[in-house]
């Protein structure tokens, strides 16, 4: 659903994409988010992940940032979604390829960025959450894999919740 509120389309408009990895660790039924203590999205119960460095891959990336958020080893990761993340104004996309952890060694610990918490699946906040996870997430928890992009106004952080203005959802068979 192409609403044209965003300005990418515009021959001509060059575009940067930063690569990312989220991370949602999920044994039914329950799942750990992380209470984002710092930086982009402070203040936001989040999965864990973050930027992909130029020497590692993907799953690289997911497996040290979850080790390094809250103290786990991922044993098998999957990945089920990848998502475009852009702000209006702002000609940096994030693309976030999302995975999901149903098996990890380690208890999760707290760490200078996060806090982890686990939650049942009927009382996932997604009240203090960033308002596109109540899109996407169900799709996840569910074993589907999916394919979208979300269009915000500004950042969320612990103050104020992002408005989607545009978004673009749906599941697909491979990612």
């Amino acid at each position: 659903m192409e609403t044209g509120r965003s300005i990418r389309s515009v021959i001509g408009h060059k575009t940067m994409k930063k690569l990312l990895t989220l991370c949602i660790i999920h044994q039914h039924p329950k799942v750990l988010l992380g209470m984002k203590k710092r930086g982009f999205g402070a203040g936001r119960w989040n999965g864990f992940g973050g930027k992909v460095e130029k020497s590692e891959t993907i799953e690289e990336a997911v497996a040290r940032e979850l080790k390094e958020e809250a103290g786990l080893e991922a044993v098998e990761i999957t990945k089920k979604g990848v998502v475009d993340f852009e702000f209006e104004n702002d000609p940096k996309i994030l693309e976030v390829h999302i995975f999901h952890v149903a098996k990890f060694k380690g208890s999760p610990k707290e760490t200078e960025e996060m806090r982890p918490k686990w939650f049942h699946v009927n009382e996932i906040p997604f009240e203090q959450m960033w308002s596109d996870d109540v899109h996407w997430m169900p799709l996840l928890l569910s074993g589907k894999k999916f394919r979208g992009r979300f269009l915000f106004d500004k950042p969320s952080n612990a103050e104020y919740s992002s408005k989607i203005l545009d978004k673009d959802l749906f599941e697909v068979e491979e990612i």
